[in-house]
């Protein structure tokens, strides 16, 4: 009896296997790869922006192919680090599609290294969607370039619409004289002096200076009642310090370059204060319930924590949603760089991490006003502005 019974277990557990082999054969993607690259800075002085991109790429894959893949397909990212720099972005680009022969390539981090294969993208006619803010990436549109993040423009509109509220006549602007930083003074000095408010004094700073005292001296000289600091860290988190350590009491608004954890972490008690526009995720859990973008967010900023031990910041988000939009547009025509290109193009209603994207041919980068919101640091976290 016992060893009828022994039998019968073996049996069914045995069952239970092949059964639970079976269906998981049947879930595994089995297809050719589906192969899009993906150029961050994964090194170097935008490391901040381009490690957690490239965190969310191996998250996604593996997320994506433990579902089934893309319609059966296995999807395979492949990574390749410019450090930052313009020609290595360049040189990533052409490795991405001649050697691999990429279907799309997401990124890069920075509105530099995107506009250095800008053309290039456009002449090889491959897909690519910018990880990076400048609004120069996107217009005048090209056919073959899109980009996730909300643009400077937008920013600074945002930024404008804060200061007019507080009655702020007088700012001055302090920025990083890379492509982000010259792009956004540059939209500073066509957006404040139309609402009424004047550039006192625009002060410049290169991304690997170690200190702005000079700058910031100069700033406390001037008869500004606000100072708008445009940069991704560490730069803006060292203006932050010397502000604090000059006693420039003077309110610090902030791109959205700084809309991630290392900012806090290098500017300390010096970031409270802060008040910059930035996408929902980094305040996910303090918006609205009913808010279309909460679920997402939610899914992204959980998922992201659990696996690395760190809160999912703006930056991993836009690997997200361009990695996403990507992969639903294979799901909709296959492995056809042109075909992909126009289902990019036409996407409409697609809710990502930075808002919801409705791109048509005159607009690449898809989003509104209202995917920002005004954030600010309170004992060293970020809080909503309501």
């Amino acid at each position: 009896m016992r060893r009828a019974c022994l039998l019968l277990l073996i049996v069914v557990v045995a069952a239970a296997l092949m059964g639970g082999a079976a269906w998981a054969g049947a879930k595994k993607p089995s297809g050719a790869p589906y192969v899009i690259g993906a150029i961050f800075s994964v090194t170097g002085d935008a490391s901040s922006l381009g490690v957690p991109e490239a965190n969310t790429a191996k998250m996604l894959e593996k997320m994506i192919n433990d579902a089934g893949g893309v319609k059966g397909h296995p999807l395979r990212i492949v990574v390749e680090d410019d450090r930052g720099d313009p020609a290595e972005a360049l040189n990533a680009a052409r490795r991405l599609v001649e050697r691999d022969k990429v279907l799309a390539i997401v990124g890069p981090s920075r509105t530099g290294t995107t506009m250095a294969i800008r053309e290039y993208m456009n002449q090889v006619k491959v897909p690519l969607i910018s990880c990076a803010a400048g609004i120069e990436i996107v217009e005048p549109v090209t056919p073959w370039v899109f980009k996730t993040p909300q643009s400077d423009r937008m920013a600074v509109q945002a930024i404008v619409k804060y200061l007019k509220a507080k009655k702020v006549t007088r700012v001055a602007t302090i920025s990083d004289n890379t492509a982000f930083g010259k792009g956004g003074l540059r939209e500073l000095e066509s957006l404040l002096p139309k609402a009424g408010i004047k550039i006192v004094t625009s002060e410049e700073y290169g991304p690997k200076d170690s200190s702005m005292e000079t700058q910031v001296t100069k700033i406390r000289g001037t008869s500004a009642q606000a100072v708008v600091c445009w940069g991704t860290p560490p730069g803006p988190a060292i203006v932050a310090k010397n502000m604090k350590q000059l006693d420039v009491k003077l309110p610090l608004l902030n791109s959205h370059g700084v809309a991630n954890a290392t900012f806090l972490q290098l500017a300390g008690d010096a970031a409270n204060g802060t008040v910059l526009p930035a996408g929902r995720l980094l305040v996910w859990d303090q918006i609205a319930k009913n808010d279309p973008q909460r679920k997402v967010l939610a899914e992204y900023a959980k998922r992201y924590d659990q696996l690395y031990g760190k809160p999912a910041d703006t930056f991993g988000g836009h690997a997200w949603d361009a990695i996403t939009l990507v992969t639903a547009a294979l799901k909709k025509v296959g492995p056809d760089r042109a075909k992909l290109r126009t289902a990019i193009e036409q996407t409409k209603h697609f809710v990502g991490t930075g808002g919801i994207f409705n791109f048509s041919p005159k607009d690449h980068n898809g989003l509104s006003q209202a995917a920002f919101v005004m954030v600010t640091v309170k004992d060293g976290k970020w809080r909503l502005l309501k």
